[in-house]
């Protein structure tokens, strides 16, 4: 009698480094895979915003396709079924006869929760869950710490525990073949955007630093151009911070983000450069980031919902402000703040914003502006292309004085633009209505005369917004409210 497994597809959208699949394909007759569109993914967050936006969605959607095409190439298919995975399961173990349903575990209370009443409906049948880890550049089982409470608040003392007492262990190899799917069971369709209730079409501005194509094809591939045709890695500690152009960072999120690569990819690619071609701060710097990253996964998991409490992991009491307008000033790009709107315009664009924007438009929100850190958050699950749970929301908290960061930061967005962006070449790519603008008002055009306003083509308050608030004074309020507390 042949025995079959069911392989549950979720952020984990490749072939490669994926011990489900491989342990399945290794130790079953036959492998069933299956994604599942949960409509629940499509709905709203907290605050009522869209939980996926059109390019996240249109992403999504190619990542699923590419790892059709991926099976497929391996001798059989991806099943594809939109509905809750608790409802779609059983009911695919029950006509596949399937005694094993193995998947990769994920973080944050959500996903937890979908993952037990998974167990909760698989009990009523023949079939045991087999839950396997595969997000994080270390695995689970290695690090050096005692449990979730033990895990460092701190980063750096996170990345010095991993760094000298835990190991990564190596990638794995896919499959060969795979036997073909039972000729009864049909592999069903991908919905388009319009059938999961999305909006839009996922279109994507011209201007984008990539034109961002989901699938671990793709993945692969842009690991190959960034670290090897492009020659990029050796530079990218010096880089990183750039704001315009498609190798200032290695744009690998997206990928990550939905499991169409592997940090442990990625570290093996930068070790064998290290070898073949050059070893130094830039090749490290790509596996400090990767460490970041897991540092965030591991510090949600110990957090649970309180990530999502408005005083952050920290458990703090801010005082926010409920103000719908300053809201959608900020979401709109129209604060009269250019460094913010530009990077804010980006992200509507095109769903990507680069790490120096996503610290500033935080801060701004957050600091400044004194509104909810968790509608910003819940603000870019809908739009970034590249969201991922942990590093979002753990991101955000870190960056809105809700997280354990020791030095309790707040940017001066202004100095922040005119040390990264000081031709104002960024501003000007998104704000098009700046173009006249002279370099020394670029980031405060607010500041011009009336005379000047009318020399650059740029009245403020017409042409482009006056500035929502005045910046230094929130700075001065800040500190105040830190000297006080």
């Amino acid at each position: 009698m042949s025995s079959t497994a069911i392989v549950w597809f979720r952020n984990d959208l490749r072939i490669r480094d994926h011990e489900p699949l491989r342990s399945a394909a290794t130790h079953y007759d036959r492998v069933v895979p299956i994604y599942c569109f949960d409509p629940r993914h499509f709905g709203k967050t907290m605050f009522d915003l869209p939980k996926t936006g059109p390019i996240r969605a249109r992403f999504l959607r190619e990542c699923v396709e590419d790892l059709r095409g991926s099976l497929q190439a391996l001798g059989t298919n991806l099943l594809v079924r939109q509905g809750r995975p608790e409802d779609v399961l059983p009911s695919l173990v029950s006509s596949t006869d399937a005694s094993a349903v193995f998947h990769f575990q994920e973080v944050g209370p959500e996903e937890n929760a979908v993952e037990q009443a998974v167990a909760d409906a698989l009990s009523d049948t023949n079939a045991q869950p087999g839950y396997f880890w595969g997000k994080t550049l270390y695995h689970v089982n290695d690090l050096p710490f005692d449990g979730a409470a033990d895990i460092p608040n701190v980063y750096t003392n996170f990345r010095k525990g991993v760094e000298k007492k835990s190991r990564i262990r190596s990638t794995i190899a896919p499959p060969e073949a795979l036997s073909p799917l039972p000729d009864d069971l049909d592999p069903g369709i991908l919905p388009s955007l319009e059938d999961l209730g999305v909006e839009g079409d996922g279109s994507v501005d011209e201007r984008s630093v990539l034109p961002f194509q989901g699938g671990e094809t793709r993945g692969l591939d842009r690991i190959d151009e960034y670290i090897w045709r492009e020659d990029c890695l050796r530079k990218y500690k010096a880089t990183r911070n750039g704001l315009l152009g498609a190798n200032y960072s290695s744009k690998f999120s997206p990928w990550l983000a939905h499991g169409c690569i592997t940090p442990r990819q990625i570290y093996e690619e930068v070790q064998r450069y290290e070898q073949e071609r050059t070893s130094n701060k830039s090749t490290y710097w790509m596996t400090f980031e990767l460490i970041w990253r897991d540092f965030h996964t591991f510090a949600a998991g110990k957090a649970g919902s309180q990530l999502f409490a408005a005083g952050g992991p920290a458990g703090k009491s801010p005082s926010w402000r409920d103000d719908d307008d300053a809201f959608e000033r900020w979401a709109q790009g129209t604060t009269g703040i250019p460094f913010v709107d530009a990077n804010m315009h980006e992200l509507n664009e095109t769903g990507f914003m680069s790490n120096r924007g996503r610290q500033n438009v935080a801060s701004m929100l957050s600091m400044s502006l004194k509104q909810d850190w968790r509608k910003g958050a819940a603000y870019f699950e809908s739009r970034l292309v590249d969201y991922d749970v942990c590093s979002n929301w753990g991101n955000w908290a870190y960056n809105s004085g809700v997280g354990h960061d020791p030095r309790d930061r707040y940017f001066n967005i202004v100095k922040q633009a005119n040390r990264y962006d000081g031709d104002g070449d960024y501003v000007r790519y998104w704000l098009p209505e700046l173009r006249g603008v002279p370099d020394e008002y670029i980031h405060e055009p607010h500041r011009m005369s009336q005379e000047e306003q009318e020399a650059a083509d740029c009245i403020i308050g017409a042409d482009y917004p006056s500035p929502i608030v005045d910046l230094d004074q929130t700075y001065q309020r800040i500190q105040r409210e830190r000297q006080s507390g």
